[in-house]
């Protein structure tokens, strides 16, 4: 059980094991960890002020259950397309216009 949670912590919080490895700007993961962080806090205090009525933790289930989506898709873009976190990307060059 202790190996089990020290995987678990180091799959998420360490840079060097986390799928968010794959992003090679520390800042850039560093923000998506931290958005990702500010995610799960907003996710649980909805879920867990919720269970109080049904249609809400209903709402509050459905809410975990998008941030655990959330969570997946992100950690599968950072390891098998990084370059989407790359610094600039998506924003356009001076003078670029469509």
């Amino acid at each position: 059980m202790r190996q089990l949670i020290f995987n678990g912590w180091n799959f998420i919080f360490n840079a060097e094991v986390s799928p968010l490895r794959h992003i090679q700007d520390v800042g850039t993961r560093h923000y998506v960890l931290q958005a990702l962080g500010l995610m799960w806090a907003f996710a649980f205090a909805v879920a867990i002020g919720s269970y109080t009525i049904l249609a809400a933790s209903i709402v509050g289930h459905t809410v975990l259950i998008a941030a655990a989506a959330i969570t997946v898709a992100t950690y599968t873009a950072a390891a098998t397309k990084p370059k989407l976190f790359a610094k600039g990307s998506g924003r356009r060059a001076d003078g670029e216009h469509t």
